[in-house]
């Protein structure tokens, strides 16, 4: 197994919670086809305007509102490979271990990953970006709630990469069905 920072395919459209009103509860909420759970339970992480517009956040995003030291756990779809978000924490400075992701299939935890928080352009954050050759299905996230008392999120985009064995196969079988369906010369 290797957990490693990411780059994502172009074809990755962004979860942005764009239409959802200021206030949705998180908790239980359904966007993009991942279901966002808190550990803390309801009134803790609402939609909201955040931080305002960041490198990494557009409003509306998703905001604690209340106690920010529990776990946000993504349910994914299906099996993917590769995940990430725009962040911001409530701290102008760089704060070392600012986010985690930790991420799981099924019950298994594949790995885990932290990021630093820089000024973007004026809270801590950036963008956390995984990659794992190991599929998941189940993300969580926790937040440095020791040095900022509030976290933001927007832009959340997962993708699964197809190995580079499996994309031989297809090729194989392509390959082999041309050559099933070629026209064949009779010899009379």
């Amino acid at each position: 197994m290797a957990v490693a920072p990411g780059a994502f395919p172009a074809s990755a459209a962004p979860i942005t919670f764009t239409g959802l009103a200021s206030g949705v509860e998180v908790n239980g909420l359904s966007a993009g086809g991942v279901l966002f759970s808190y550990s803390l339970g309801n009134g803790n992480v609402v939609i909201d305007g955040g931080p305002g517009v960041t490198n990494n956040l557009n409003p509306p995003n998703v905001v604690s509102a209340g106690d920010n030291s529990g776990i946000l756990t993504l349910a994914l779809p299906s099996l993917e490979t590769m995940f990430g978000y725009g962040y911001a924490i409530l701290d102008t400075n760089t704060v070392t271990d600012a986010t985690t992701i930790t991420l799981f299939n099924g019950a298994t935890n594949v790995g885990t990953l932290s990021y630093n928080g820089s000024p973007d352009p004026s809270f801590a954050g950036g963008f956390a970006g995984i990659q794992s050759t190991v599929p998941f299905d189940s993300v969580q996230l926790t937040f440095d709630s020791v040095d900022a008392p509030a976290f933001a999120l927007d832009n959340v985009v997962f993708a699964s990469v197809p190995e580079p064995s499996a994309i031989l196969l297809v090729l194989t079988g392509a390959a082999a069905l041309f050559w099933l369906r070629r026209p064949k010369n009779s010899h009379c």
